[in-house]
């Protein structure tokens, strides 16, 4: 076996659909296996991974026993010369893995590999490259000193890296993580003592110390709808800090005043992304017009049963010439008559023009997206 791809699911199954389909299409022509964790979904996703997904090997757990452990069951459960730890709200493109394998083959310093992440409005996402969070980075960090003093203060995201450049950083983001099987073994795979939210911190960073270089690869985009699995709430804030407390104290030597530096900047910098979080969660964007990018005109009339005459079926070269205005637009991908390779570009071509984007799995009457990269994300049935 060439390829294990583990997704560790919880409560997303509208987004695992999507997801699961473009990895599905992006493996067709790989010897490569697909495996699902999931911890304890409350949501029907074990019973759709068990009707429409035959072949994906399911574990099913009782309890949510949270990212490390969940992801090191499914890597127990691999055969794979190569693993990819995938989040369950993101989409792959056609040829994301061709690209990944072409590229880490010819080299043998690679730790771990993450590919450029765009959120579901296009943007793109600088957690696709970190550096160490040391003291003074995550201090830099958490007063956002690197918006104004890029140069001195912007190794948080390593601004010296373009985005469309490859190159070798610290630290790579959990929801897209590939690397040797072997590799994830010789590391201990995803430290079980932290329930989430620093794992990836903390593997990238044990790739450093065995002498790796981890990749950022940017020539292939993947789509990660941030925080699906995430409850925004004291939970997470309480979370949040224990994962941050955990990666020092394991990897730096800490004395009292550390200690309480960090303790207090881990709370403020939780605090806010938390305030932020809800501040988006309150916002619903209902769309003036819907346009549908599909070369199926019986979609259109499917989604004209909900949402009447706002819908229009639009091409791709109409929607790019069209200028930013007042009226909400959302558009409408459909991935049954477009490739996933085509609708992430179509995202990052779009980005900035003020639209909102869903995209319908091939053969569903649901379309998922997310408006804003730190809040969750949105299904509507029609």
């Amino acid at each position: 076996m060439k390829l294990s791809v583990v997704i560790l699911n919880y409560n997303v199954k509208h987004f695992l659909n999507l997801c699961l389909k473009s990895v599905e299409k992006a493996t067709a022509h790989l010897n490569a296996e697909i495996i699902v964790v999931d911890n304890a979904s409350e949501d029907g996703s074990v019973e759709m991974v068990t009707k429409d997904f035959p072949e994906v090997t399911l574990i099913a757990n009782d309890d949510n026993l949270g990212f490390p452990k969940g992801n090191n069951m499914g890597v127990a459960a691999a055969t794979g010369e190569y693993l990819c730890i995938l989040n369950p709200d993101t989409v792959v493109a056609e040829d994301t893995f061709d690209k990944v394998l072409n590229f880490v083959e010819c080299r043998d310093d690679v730790g771990i590999l993450g590919p450029k992440l765009i959120d579901g409005t296009g943007k793109f996402l600088p957690e696709s490259k970190r550096g160490v969070p040391t003291p003074w980075v995550a201090f830099t960090k958490f007063l956002e000193l690197y918006k104004y003093f890029p140069k001195q203060c912007g190794k948080y995201y390593v601004m010296e890296l373009d985005e469309n450049e490859i190159g070798p950083v610290d630290i790579l983001v959990g929801a897209f993580m590939f690397m040797k099987k072997d590799f994830y073994l010789e590391l201990g795979g995803f430290d079980e003592g932290c329930f989430m939210y620093s794992d990836d911190v903390d593997i990238s960073y044990m790739s450093l110390l065995k002498g790796k270089k981890n990749y950022y690869f940017p020539k292939t985009k993947v789509i990660h709808y941030k925080g699906e699995s995430t409850n925004k709430d004291e939970t997470f804030l309480e979370r949040f800090r224990e994962a941050m407390n955990f990666f020092y104290k394991k990897h730096f030597k800490v004395n009292i005043f550390f200690d309480l530096l960090m303790r207090v900047g881990a709370k403020v910098f939780s605090l806010l992304k938390l305030i932020r979080m809800q501040q988006h969660a309150n916002i619903h964007i209902v769309p003036d017009r819907y346009f549908l990018v599909s070369l199926n005109s019986a979609m259109l009339d499917s989604l004209k049963e909900t949402f009447g005459d706002k819908v229009r079926i639009k091409s791709f070269e109409e929607i790019q010439k069209m200028t930013p205005s007042n009226i909400a637009t959302e558009i409408i991908f459909d991935a049954d008559t477009i490739s996933h390779k085509q609708i992430i570009q179509y995202f990052k071509i779009l980005s900035g023009k003020g639209f909102t984007y869903k995209i319908v799995p091939k053969g569903e009457k649901f379309m998922v997206g997310s408006n804003f990269s730190d809040a969750k994300g949105e299904v509507k049935l029609f």
